[in-house]
């Protein structure tokens, strides 16, 4: 139940601040709130490049061990 609360949490405040900083940046409560909407779907198509990406670079930092 905390997990979904804080995750719920986490996608407002993203969608709170695209949706002001755009409104901020431009004036327009439409861009505003097409910030919002478009900015959580931007996040679940590039986290998982992002994970990928930082999963190579630790695998490529891990030491070789002894004798291998």
């Amino acid at each position: 139940m905390v997990t979904a609360a804080k995750t719920t949490s986490q996608i407002l405040v993203h969608m709170g601040v695209a949706f002001a900083t755009m409104y901020v940046v431009t004036g327009s409560v439409a861009f505003g709130g097409l910030a919002a909407v478009l900015e959580p779907v931007c996040n679940v198509i590039v986290m998982p490049m992002h994970e990928r990406l930082w999963a190579r670079i630790s695998a490529r930092l891990q030491p070789v061990p002894a004798g291998a």
